[in-house]
């Protein structure tokens, strides 16, 4: 069975990512607007912008849980093929981040007090 992996530029500007194992059936459900509590009901029109394809449930399901962890800008890299940005935006910034501070040389030696010995 093939597994799809979607995501849905709504009419307010927001994204809506979803995984099914019928593609056609259900973007039919959400252009149709039948479920009037779903996100996309009053957020149509919608239009599909990125999909991909699974062969196994659970990658989609992992795949759509990342995705939709994802800044608006990540998004926006995948469904725009720029995969070298995503990477580029997922590295961590914060000033506490290792990659921020001089590297700790742990080759360093303890200083040690050399004492003489009387005999």
């Amino acid at each position: 069975m093939i597994y799809y992996v979607y995501i849905l530029l709504c009419a307010d500007g927001s994204y809506y990512t979803g995984v099914t194992n019928d593609l056609d059936r259900r973007l039919s459900e959400h252009y149709s607007g039948d479920d009037k509590k779903a996100y996309t009901y009053s957020r149509r029109p919608l239009k599909l912008v990125f999909y991909e394809t699974f062969n196994d449930i659970h990658l989609a399901i992992a795949c759509e849980k990342q995705i939709k962890g994802w800044s608006r800008k990540k998004k926006e890299c995948l469904i725009n093929d720029n995969f070298d940005r995503i990477k580029e935006l997922s590295e961590c910034k914060n000033e506490s981040h290792h990659r921020n501070h001089e590297p700790f040389d742990s080759a360093q030696g303890d200083k040690v007090k050399e004492t003489q010995g009387t005999t």
